[in-house]
């Protein structure tokens, strides 16, 4: 089988310059497009170096890795809120149309739960899905804004993430069209603990969104 194309570049968005990774399949046009984000103390080479991103090009999706502002190799890019508070759903979906991804599956860990909440309440039409992996701010958000969303949501988190992994999936429950994927014996970035689980809870929720 053909290595998937794996580039990387920068995008300008609300007049930051912002580094991306992409994967695309080597030989078909892609079934679906995913951004994956990233958490505080990781980027877009997270997913490179834990083969998220090969792993997807070669299922046959595109996969689209940002290091959001501030962080990685964006890190002199001027973050558009403080850490923790949520971020105007406006950014993501700049990035979106930077990128051209049209409606996308987005991945959101930790920290970056900043950036694809409000993003999922504000711009719900550019969510083919949602992956939040233990993902912050779930808590400014009420039952009532969370039942409204039918965008099909799978949530990731470990069973030894005691707080936020925990927390999160009590308040993302809310969404209707939610199934829970628990990482066992993995901790916060349960992703990194458990690859395989990982790769492969992923890839069955994206292959039912087809």
């Amino acid at each position: 089988m053909a290595a998937p194309q794996l580039t990387e570049s920068t995008v300008t968005v609300e007049g930051q310059t912002l580094f991306y990774r992409q994967a695309q399949p080597a030989q078909q046009a892609p079934k679906l497009t995913v951004l994956l984000l990233h958490g505080i103390r990781f980027s877009s080479d997270t997913w490179l170096q834990l083969r998220t991103l090969a792993t997807l090009a070669e299922n046959g999706y595109r996969a689209v890795a940002i290091d959001l502002p501030g962080l990685g190799r964006s890190k002199d890019a001027v973050a558009p809120a403080p850490v923790g508070q949520p971020v105007p759903g406006a950014f993501l979906k700049a990035v979106s149309e930077a990128l051209c991804l049209g409606p996308a599956v987005v991945i959101s860990p930790s920290l970056s739960g900043m950036y694809s909440l409000p993003f999922l309440f504000q711009h719900n039409h550019l969510l083919k899905a949602y992956v939040p992996v233990a993902p912050i701010c779930t808590e400014k958000f009420t039952a009532e804004q969370y039942a409204q969303i039918k965008t099909p949501t799978l949530i990731v988190y470990g069973d030894q993430d005691v707080e936020l992994g925990q927390a999160s999936l009590n308040n993302l429950r809310q969404l209707p069209e939610h199934r829970v994927l628990v990482l066992q014996g993995a901790g916060h970035a349960c992703y990194l603990d458990k690859p395989n689980e990982w790769h492969c809870g992923l890839l069955a929720f994206l292959q039912q969104l087809e």
